[in-house]
């Protein structure tokens, strides 16, 4: 079992309220919620979400099996869909899952590093795990391989460390439709 985080970025902060209020119907209040981090390494979706993007990362309690990252891929695809305002998406959601070993994130984007996991889903190790903390493949995008992100991931692998040792075996929550979501 694995711990399941969304990474979501928004140009409309209000938006972090509904995200983590969805997701909370199906993995339990999350356990850890960072910080609003700057999204600016990247201009690839101003086209889409304009500028002034910020992130948050999530953690949430209930564990996952690694093989449920691809519904909960098309699960967010769904969910930032909902969102859309003339066909353009006010929210971006990347779901993934932490282990003692590594970070793995879903997308839709294909690249030489990624193994499909379902049609149209790739997953990479983003972060692995050694000698005391996390560090970053020659992909990783720069954001996740700054200090302040791999110092979150820090946290959320202790929090996880703590479920691992306590015996915790929450599983994702397939059968509840969660909360409603507003367009």
């Amino acid at each position: 079992m694995v711990k399941p985080i969304v990474s979501v970025f928004t140009g409309v902060t209000e938006l972090f309220g509904e995200v983590e209020f969805f997701f909370s119907g199906r993995f339990g209040a999350p356990d850890y919620v960072s910080p609003d981090l700057n999204f600016n390494q990247t201009g690839y979706y101003a086209k889409e979400m304009g500028t002034g993007l910020v992130r948050r990362i999530y953690s949430y309690p209930d564990l996952i099996k690694p093989a449920e990252l691809y519904p909960l891929k098309l699960l967010t695809i769904d969910v930032e869909n909902r969102w859309r305002v003339e066909g353009k998406r006010r929210v971006n959601i990347d779901p993934g899952y932490l282990s003692l070993a590594k970070l793995v994130l879903a997308t839709t984007k294909d690249n030489v590093h990624r193994i499909c996991i379902g049609e149209g889903v790739y997953a990479e190790v983003t972060l692995f795990f050694e000698k005391g903390g996390f560090h970053p493949w020659p992909w990783t995008y720069p954001d996740y391989a700054s200090d302040e992100y791999r110092m979150i991931f820090a946290c959320i692998r202790e929090i996880y460390r703590g479920q691992v040792r306590n015996g915790e075996q929450n599983t994702f929550k397939r059968t509840h439709s969660g909360p409603p979501v507003r367009k």
